[in-house]
């Protein structure tokens, strides 16, 4: 479903990338899978793709959101970049996503949650800081921080 946005970057309006990404994330929940969401918009803020973890439900170790959205979105473009993009996701991305959008070319991430266990972008390796790093996209971090961070705290409550 592609979808015209009336403000393409942040914003609490109930239709703003990061409200439906946390949707997302909360969808993922209800299926038992750690609730991230994510949503790629394309630079007049058109959702290109919308996506909540998947790991458990397709066994696949790469299914987080973020690869979900950036695959989806390739596909659709027939392009391994997506330069003209922003990526949205509710936590903080892990190495593996962190070199994805390096190598899609995305133009901005915004993400909710800072992860210091897991996450590649404030923690961990910093790897948009990497002297390797092909190519960083802008970053915007703590969007809707409480939420995405309260959000991952029930669910993992609810497990212990």
């Amino acid at each position: 479903m592609t979808r015209k946005l009336a403000e393409p970057h942040l914003g609490g309006k109930p239709e703003a990338p990061m409200t439906i990404a946390l949707s997302e994330a909360e969808v993922a929940a209800t299926r038992g899978e750690v609730p991230v969401g994510a949503v790629l918009v394309d630079g007049t803020g058109t959702i290109l793709a919308r996506a909540g973890n998947r790991t458990r439900e397709l066994n696949d170790p790469s299914a987080h959101a973020e690869m979900l959205v950036i695959r989806e979105a390739c596909e659709a473009a027939k392009s391994e970049r997506l330069p003209d993009c922003d990526l949205y996701v509710t936590l903080e991305p892990c190495a593996m996503c962190a070199a994805t959008i390096s190598f899609a070319r995305i133009r901005r991430l915004y993400f909710g949650a800072g992860d210091p266990k897991g996450g590649a972008v404030e923690h961990g390796p910093l790897f948009f800081a990497q002297p390797t790093c092909h190519h960083a996209p802008e970053i915007y971090g703590g969007i809707d921080e409480t939420r995405a961070g309260e959000l991952l705290k029930s669910f993992f409550k609810e497990r212990r």
